[in-house]
């Protein structure tokens, strides 16, 4: 009897060669970016379900749109420099798992973004970024050292 693999060792199986694993986690990269376009055009938090911001709650999420943006780089960075890749990779999971467990934690929350592709992004990314990072450390590397 032989099991199948994994979701995760299955994508990661997939991201073998350099190019495929630098476009995905490019593509990652970008869309964790999009938040950031809160920080040039306030009326992007509407997308949170925030029609009328206070200043407080304006400054919050413009703050969580540039922690966005960083992140997004760091991806699109480990996409290119596996030296890099498995702190950013762990870095990610953990701050998109921190999302994702507070959203579900709150039904109230979650009754409002169930509908929210983001959600749903970020569970994916739970599933792919962890695979890429445990295939970056088990998988030789030609020309590298361990």
């Amino acid at each position: 009897m032989t099991s199948s693999p994994t979701p995760g060792a299955a994508i990661a199986t997939q991201c073998r060669s350099p190019w495929t694993m630098r476009v995905t986690l490019g593509v990652i990269g970008l869309l964790t970016m999009t938040p950031a376009l809160a920080l040039v055009s306030p009326g992007q938090l509407a997308s949170y379900g925030v029609e009328s911001p206070d200043a407080l709650v304006t400054t919050l999420l413009q703050h969580r749109a540039a922690l966005q943006l960083a992140l997004g780089a760091a991806l699109v960075w480990a996409g290119v420099d596996p030296h890099v890749r498995v702190p950013i990779l762990l870095a990610a999971t953990f701050t998109k798992g921190v999302g994702v467990v507070l959203t579900l934690s709150r039904p109230e929350v979650f009754a409002a973004s169930s509908g929210n592709i983001g959600l749903w992004f970020d569970i994916g990314c739970l599933v792919v970024l962890p695979a890429v990072a445990v295939y970056t450390v088990v998988s030789p590397r030609r020309g590298h050292t361990r």
